[in-house]
């Protein structure tokens, strides 16, 4: 493998706090050296971009793949070339395919076809019930032998209290976390829209927002009762933020992540019944968008996740409370985060933590950082050039994004996994 020479960049890397104009060597793979000069490297690919910012690869800790079940809407091979392409290079996969990921075999399977790409590590997640149904434990002690990162049941809310507790104090055995879809089941059923006046005018059928929060505080309650660790996905809401916020403060063992759609959009995207906009959770209210915000910037949020739901035309092509929710957002991840840097309301030393540092941490796993002798997952990037967002021309198979036709600032220039450029 030629060697890599990366020369006057802004080397960036909150973990370790590494800001600096300089150049970075990569060899046989590996970071060998970086610094504010490193002069001339015989034979090394260089690659110099005036205002580039090289960070570590991206650490996606929430996304669908499709594979296996739903190739229709997404492959390995698709999503690892979208990832790519937003700067990914390890990814925690959802288990709600078909079959679920229950079985060793499965994870053990991914992890493989994760190799096989040669871009992308992924780390499936184990299913906290047996198929994802919510009826019955899986065996979560085999699945994190095989190697599975955590257990959730993906987009489907683990709605018993009883499994629930279960799940915890079993996972707190071998030091996992339960990943929880936080919306109550029976609140949330058949919502297409959060409830309110927008719902209302539209004819859509609404899921209130307590929905998020009555989850989120039943399993807090839960997570304090067994000293299990909790973990809340795509968090929306303000009153859910509230809580998580108030647990941390109390030592209970509670994170949570969000998703750029909520802090970027609110439920007026939904516009003219706009399916691409149609999510799970759904859109919130712009006072909920803002407390997102708020959250990412005082740390009550532990981590920004694509919450890459790839879907098909058919799919979406439904009237809007018969459409599949969910939206990509693999190759959209970095640049929607930069636009609150942009705005003011994140440093660029918060955002990308919130996509290196912070879910790594959180995976328990060696990556989303720059040091000497680690992998060389890198993300080159240039945070003001600026880009059109068009379904239809993303990388990848899925194209339902809700933020077609938006104008961002923040275009990735390159990525590289251990030393090889995988895009750009």
């Amino acid at each position: 493998m030629r060697d890599v020479l990366f020369s006057r960049v802004r080397l960036f890397d909150p973990a370790s706090g590494l800001d600096l104009q300089g150049d970075l060597l990569v060899h046989d793979g590996l970071i060998a050296d970086f610094g504010p000069s490193l002069g001339h490297a015989d034979d090394a690919a260089v690659v110099a971009e005036e205002g580039a910012v090289l960070c570590p690869g991206l650490v996606d800790m929430r996304a669908a793949l499709g594979e296996p079940g739903y190739e229709y809407r997404e492959t390995i091979a698709s999503a690892a070339e979208a990832a790519a392409a937003g700067g990914v290079t390890t990814l925690a996969a959802l288990p709600d395919t078909l079959p679920a990921i229950d079985d060793p075999a499965l994870v053990r399977l991914l992890r493989a076809r994760g190799e096989e790409t040669g871009s992308l590590t992924i780390l499936p997640y184990g299913a906290v019930t047996v198929g994802c149904r919510g009826e019955e434990l899986a065996e979560l002690g085999l699945l994190a032998e095989a190697g599975a990162i955590a257990f959730t049941d993906g987009s489907r809310a683990v709605g018993s209290a009883r499994l629930m507790r279960l799940a915890l104090s079993y996972a707190k055995g071998f030091g996992a976390r339960i990943v929880q879809h936080p919306e109550e089941p029976s609140l949330a059923a058949e919502g297409a829209a959060t409830e309110g006046e927008l719902a209302t005018r539209l004819g859509l059928p609404g899921t209130p927002a307590a929905a998020e929060a009555i989850l989120v505080a039943r399993d807090i309650r839960l997570a304090a009762l067994t000293g299990g660790a909790v973990h809340f996905a795509h968090v929306s809401t303000a009153e859910a933020l509230q809580l998580i916020r108030q647990a941390k403060a109390e030592g209970i063992s509670v994170s949570c992540d969000t998703a750029p759609p909520y802090f970027d959009l609110n439920e007026t995207a939904i516009g003219d019944f706009r399916t691409y906009a149609k999510l799970s959770p759904p859109l919130r209210k712009d006072t909920d968008r803002l407390a997102v915000v708020a959250a990412l910037g005082d740390g009550t949020i532990d981590a920004i996740a694509s919450d890459h739901q790839p879907r098909d035309a058919d799919d979406k092509r439904q009237p809007f409370a018969q459409a599949t929710p969910g939206g990509t957002g693999l190759a959209t991840l970095l640049s929607v985060t930069l636009a609150q840097v942009h705005s003011g309301a994140l440093s660029l030393g918060q955002a990308i933590a919130l996509m290196t540092e912070g879910p790594a941490r959180l995976l328990g796993i060696k990556a989303g950082r720059i040091a000497k002798g680690l992998p060389a997952d890198l993300c080159l990037f240039h945070p003001e050039r600026i880009w059109q967002v068009e379904a239809g021309q993303l990388p990848g198979k899925a194209q339902n994004t809700p933020f077609d036709g938006r104008a961002l600032e923040g275009v990735v220039l390159g990525t590289w996994k251990a030393g090889r450029q995988v895009f750009g």
